[in-house]
């Protein structure tokens, strides 16, 4: 999930309290499943609900085989056929088949896992929660599924009943220059499912008045990176054009492992940015993660038109690693 959900937040909290939870997660889908592989939807004892696995087309059977599970404490695989009807309920054009993998915290799914999943979740670390549907084995990775932590996949293993569920961080922009750029660049990144942050010492321009609601840190850049951390479900991206405030932050990104690192400029004001960070000792091959001038080569003018070709290349970078 691009952006936090809170649903095993909710189930360790309503485990703690006493109220009984069971995690349903969607394992598998065919057809136009109204919700991804991966989904989750948390169930209370009471019939509290969070999240969801079907956008609203199976979610009252599904509570109701919850509830069951819960009181067996054994864990449930659930099968759903979605009609056309109730798909074009939900947006969608036909239906399709979901199946569900049902939970009960403590008792299948334990509470020291779930610390363990919601602990890494808080901590931006990507983990993977891996379960055999066969043998019952349950296990948290940390390494091991490269391909899934970059395309944020869940799923089964080639072949087998080895259900992968994958926990990433949500996706983070940081954006150094409160710009025009940024101001049309941050709604776009929050709609993509991002959660950005802006930098730039300079407070007339990052202000609360052309940033509103916003997080605005006014220190210097590389001071603002190191405390916000750069791992690899964070994008950088650089549009001062002063390199007094760009490059501090950039020699920290090319140490990272963010997966995106975006500066806006010419090619020539490239081309010096290159020479300066050879000066300073990188290498080609680190420099070469840079993408300057920032954005996809769309022929964008005006600060819209080129916020939507770094979201475009940022994508791209994100999805097909390229």
């Amino acid at each position: 999930m691009e952006r936090f959900d809170g649903i095993p937040e909710t189930a360790l909290a309503w485990h703690r309290a006493g109220q009984g939870a069971v995690l349903a997660t969607v394992i598998e889908t065919w057809g136009s499943a109204p919700r991804r592989v991966g989904s989750q939807l948390v169930i209370s004892a009471s019939g509290q609900i969070e999240g969801s696995v079907s956008g609203g087309c199976v979610e009252g059977a599904v509570i109701v085989e919850a509830m069951e599970a819960l009181d067996e404490g054994e864990a449930r695989e659930l099968e759903f056929g979605v009609s056309d009807q109730d798909a074009f309920a939900v947006g969608l054009a036909c239906g399709g088949t979901i199946r569900v993998l049902l939970e009960p915290i403590g008792a299948v799914l334990s509470e020291d896992m779930l610390a363990q999943l919601v602990r890494a979740r808080q901590e931006r670390r990507a983990v993977a929660y891996v379960v055999d549907l066969d043998s019952g084995q349950r296990r948290i990775d940390a390494t091991g599924h490269a391909d899934r932590f970059r395309m944020d996949r869940s799923g089964f293993e080639p072949e087998s009943r080895v259900f992968v569920a994958i926990h990433n961080p949500p996706l983070r922009l940081i954006v150094v220059g409160a710009v025009h750029i940024t101001q049309a660049l941050i709604p776009m990144a929050r709609i993509a499912g991002y959660d950005p942050v802006i930098i730039d010492p300079r407070e007339t321009f990052g202000s609360e008045a052309r940033f509103p609601g916003e997080t605005l840190i006014h220190d210097w850049p590389d001071e603002a990176v190191d405390a916000l951390g750069l791992d690899g479900r964070t994008a950088l991206v650089l549009l001062t054009h002063d390199p007094k405030l760009d490059d501090p932050a950039l020699e920290r990104a090319l140490a990272s492992g963010c997966f995106y690192i975006g500066a806006l400029g010419s090619t020539r004001t490239h081309a010096k940015r290159v020479a300066r960070l050879t000066e300073a000792g990188f290498g080609e091959a680190d420099i070469a993660r840079i993408h300057g001038p920032v954005g996809l080569d769309l022929g964008a003018a005006g600060p819209a038109e080129i916020a939507v070709a770094i979201m475009a290349e940022m994508t791209q970078v994100l999805r097909k690693g390229a």
